[in-house]
């Protein structure tokens, strides 16, 4: 395992000493310098990162818009979740902001250490859980943003009242 402790990272914090060896055993320490793309959106990808330090955007191609910033995370998110649904094809790009470093999973190994032990299971989805719902809360936000000033509407169909 990486040298260094990773126990004050947000992911691993609550997690008991047993299954965050399991995490540390099947985990690999990889570094990116300043705009390295950690993956690609549209090309299959097998790494699950957990970010120790550095910040990372993540953004897609936007029709008419070209290639649109999502957003930025940091230490102690996870970025890149496809693989662990054992889809490897992701839905975005991934590039470091600044020198980048992270625990990489293997999304097969990680998928079958969590069959195998159902405690670690449950604990590696409920993060991925609010890592999802926190990533949701800022796509409201940013639509919000988006849509300032235009009244949202559930129908294109004209009133008839």
């Amino acid at each position: 395992m990486p040298t260094g402790s990773t126990s004050s990272h947000r992911f691993l914090e609550s997690l008991p000493e047993r299954q965050r060896v399991q995490l540390e055993a099947i985990a690999t320490r990889r570094h990116w310098p300043p705009g390295a793309l950690l993956f690609q959106e549209g090309h299959e990808h097998e790494n699950i990162y957990l970010l120790l330090c550095g910040h990372v955007r993540l953004d897609m191609l936007v029709p008419d818009r070209g290639r649109t910033a999502l957003l930025t995370v940091g230490p102690g998110d996870l970025v890149g979740w496809s693989p662990l649904t054992g889809a490897q094809t992701m839905t975005a790009t991934a590039m470091a902001l600044e020198p980048t470093q992270a625990l990489a999973f293997n999304g097969t190994r990680l998928r079958d250490a969590c069959t195998e032990d159902h405690e670690l299971g449950y604990y590696v989805m409920r993060q991925i859980v609010i890592t999802l719902s926190e990533r949701l809360l800022s796509t409201r936000l940013q639509l919000l943003d988006l849509f300032r000033g235009h009244e949202p509407r559930a129908s294109s169909a004209p009133d008839l009242c």
